[in-house]
């Protein structure tokens, strides 16, 4: 019963967000939550305060308009004091641009009583990185900018 309750509240996240509804994402966060995406753009980085993390999230809405994802395969196992979630998805956005294009990615997530207290994203981030030069051709500041990190964090 546990897992399928997550994984509602998880795709209600990812529903919420399409929407450009960021607390729909950030609501679920436990205060420590640790929230990574790799790579080397300007999405890249380790956030661990709320504070970074929702500006993360307002810097991918800005970048990718209209982002939407189509939840592939999602799966919760483990305690709910233990519980560890993985989404395959594929987001859907227009750039700044215009320009429609799609890429898959993995979200694993550590949930800790239905908070989530690690996010590790792993994108195709070719494909972001084809969109957000896109971006900085049709002018938007923040497509080249240094990822938003917190002092001391690990890169990823």
């Amino acid at each position: 019963m546990h897992a399928f309750i997550a994984g509602r509240v998880l795709r209600r996240a990812f529903a919420g967000l399409g929407t450009g509804d960021i607390t729909a994402i950030t609501s679920r966060l436990a205060d420590d939550c640790v929230h990574t995406f790799v790579g080397d753009h300007a999405l890249a980085g380790t956030r661990r305060t709320r504070a970074s993390i929702t500006a993360w999230y307002e810097r991918l809405l800005s970048l990718l308009p209209g982002i939407s994802f189509d939840i592939r395969r999602l799966r919760v196992a483990g305690p709910p004091w233990a519980a560890l979630a993985v989404a395959e998805w594929v987001e859907t956005n227009s750039g700044v641009d215009g320009v429609v294009t799609s890429a898959g990615g993995v979200n694993v997530m550590e949930l800790r009583w239905g908070r989530v207290t690690r996010v590790s994203i792993y994108a195709d981030t070719a494909a972001l990185e084809r969109t957000l030069a896109r971006d900085a051709i049709a002018g938007h500041p923040d497509a080249l900018a240094a990822p938003i990190v917190d002092p001391g964090a690990p890169r990823w």
